[in-house]
C-alpha cells in the first residue's frame, strides 16, 4: 500500500504490475479478514492464553447462536412480563454446582476481584500474606488492584511462611477484609506454611471480617484423577466457610471469559448493587456460553463435552495412536517422540500430561513460520531444534487440515 501513497515518486522503469496487484490483494485480505482468526493449536498447551484459552463446547456455541441470532429474555421475566435480571438463571446454576448461597457474574476474573474489594473494603485495610501479593499475569498485580479499588494493603508474614495468628494480629478497627490468593501460576516449595481457608474462615466469623478467596482457575473437578497434582476446587473454597470466592470462566472451568463470584447471599447482594457492577457486567453471548458450560457439570458430562477436560482426560495411548497415524502419512519428514502437554493458562503451574509428539525434520523456524501463514494458521512448538506437533489440543475434525498443511509445507521446505 506504500506504493499507492508515494505514487508521485514511483520509478516506473522497475514497476511490476503483477507484483503490485499481488501486494494490494494481500493487504486487502489482511484488512478485511475477520478477527480474531481461527487457528489450530498444535502446541499441546491446553489453556493457551495467547490463543484464547478454553475453546467452547458445541452446546455453548449453540447457546451463543440462539442468544445472538434473535431477541432473547436477557433481562425480561417471562412469567411476570416485567423487567428481570440477567443474573437470575446463572445465579441458580452456580449455586447448585458450587454449594454457595448465591452468585454474581461479571466480564472477567480481575473485574470480579476489583468489584469485591471496591464494595467491601474501599478506604479500609485488606490483609494479605506477603507470599500472596503476587502478579497473576498480564500485569494483574494484587497490590495494584487493591489500590485501584480504594483498599489499603496490609502485608503479613514472609514470602514462604504465614500463620493464622499473624492475620489475627493484623486485624484492627480499619480492617475491611482478609484476602487469600491462590498461587495459580507459580509454586513455592520447601520450607513453607500458609494459613488454611478453614482457619481464616473461623477467624473471619469470630472477628466479623469477610474472608475473600481469589481462586483463579475455577476448577470444579478433582484433578488428581487425571494424574495431575491437587488443584483447589471452588466447592472446597465454599465448604471451608469462605465468604466470597472469585474465579475465571475461561480457565479450568472450560467456558467463556467471565469473572465469577460465589458466596454469602448478603455479600453478593451488596456487590450487585455497587455502581461498578453495571460497568463490569457480563454480556449476553458470554452469559449464554457460561450457562451451557455449567450445565455440563450439573449433568456430569464435563469430561465428555467440555473441550478442556476432553483434552486433559485423553489417554496417552490414544494420542500415541493418533500421532502414529499422522506420522505414517509423512514418514520421510518426521518421527514420534515422548513429550509433555502443559496445562497453561495460569493453572496447575509446571504440570504436564504425558504425551507423544510428532517431531518434524527440516529448518524449524521456516517450517513453523510456513505453518503459521497457512489458512487456517497452525501453531506449533519448537523443541531441541525441531518443530513438534502435539495432537492433544488438535480436534478430530482439525486433523485432516493439519495433515494437508504439513504435507504442503514440508514439500515446500524441501524444494
Amino acid at each position: 500500500m506504500e506504493i499507492i501513497r508515494n505514487s508521485n515518486v514511483l520509478d516506473t522503469s522497475s514497476f511490476d504490475l503483477n507484483q503490485f496487484i499481488s501486494q494490494v490483494e494481500t493487504e486487502a485480505h489482511k484488512l478485511w479478514a475477520n478477527s480474531p482468526r481461527r487457528v489450530i493449536n498444535a502446541t499441546g498447551v491446553v489453556l493457551h492464553t495467547n490463543l484464547g484459552r478454553a475453546p467452547l463446547s458445541n452446546q455453548a456455541l449453540q447457546s451463543i447462536e440462539n442468544a445472538s441470532g434473535s431477541y432473547s429474555d436477557l433481562e425480561f421475566d417471562l412469567d411476570s412480563g416485567i423487567r428481570g435480571s440477567r443474573q437470575t438463571g446463572i445465579n441458580g446454576l452456580l449455586s447448585l454446582v458450587t454449594g454457595a448461597e448465591a452468585a454474581l457474574v461479571v466480564n472477567n476474573g480481575s473485574a470480579a476481584v476489583m468489584l469485591g474489594l471496591a464494595t467491601l473494603a474501599k478506604n479500609k485495610e485488606v490483609i494479605v500474606s506477603r507470599g500472596e501479593a503476587v502478579e497473576i499475569g498480564g500485569g494483574f498485580r494484587i497490590p495494584e488492584v487493591l489500590a485501584q479499588s480504594g483498599a489499603k494493603l496490609v502485608e503479613i508474614g514472609t514470602t514462604n511462611r504465614t500463620y493464622a495468628t499473624e492475620y489475627e494480629g493484623a486485624i484492627g478497627g480499619e480492617t475491611g477484609a482478609i484476602l487469600k490468593v491462590h498461587s495459580s501460576n507459580f509454586r513455592i516449595t520447601g520450607f513453607t506454611h500458609s494459613a488454611s481457608l478453614t482457619e481464616l474462615s473461623h477467624l473471619g466469623r469470630w472477628k466479623s471480617i469477610p474472608v475473600l478467596h481469589d481462586l483463579g482457575s475455577g476448577c470444579l473437578l478433582e484433578t488428581t484423577q487425571f494424574g495431575l497434582i491437587k488443584e483447589p476446587t471452588v466447592q472446597e473454597s465454599v465448604s471451608s466457610g469462605c465468604d466470597l470466592t472469585f474465579f475465571s470462566g475461561d480457565k479450568l472451568l472450560g467456558g467463556p471469559q467471565a469473572g465469577i463470584i460465589v458466596g454469602k447471599q448478603h455479600l453478593i447482594e451488596q456487590l450487585s448493587k455497587h455502581p461498578l457492577a453495571r460497568a463490569l457486567r457480563i454480556d449476553k453471548l458470554s452469559l449464554a456460553a457460561l450457562t451451557a458450560t455449567i450445565l455440563h457439570y450439573l449433568r456430569n458430562e464435563a469430561t465428555d463435552q467440555i473441550p478442556v477436560w476432553k483434552m486433559i482426560s485423553q489417554p496417552e495411548s490414544v494420542i500415541r495412536e493418533r500421532a502414529s497415524q499422522l506420522q505414517s502419512k509423512i514418514p520421510h519428514y518426521s518421527s514420534i517422540i515422548e513429550g509433555g502437554s502443559p496445562i497453561g493458562g495460569g493453572s496447575l503451574p509446571g504440570e504436564t500430561l504425558p504425551t507423544w509428539l510428532l517431531a518434524i525434520d527440516g529448518n524449524a523456524e521456516k517450517v513453523s513460520s510456513l505453518l503459521r501463514q497457512g489458512n487456517p494458521p497452525i501453531i506449533t512448538r519448537i523443541e531441541n531444534g525441531k518443530v513438534v506437533v502435539d495432537l492433544r489440543t488438535v480436534t478430530g475434525t482439525e486433523e485432516p487440515i493439519l495433515e494437508k498443511s504439513l504435507l504442503s509445507v514440508l514439500k515446500e521446505n524441501q524444494s
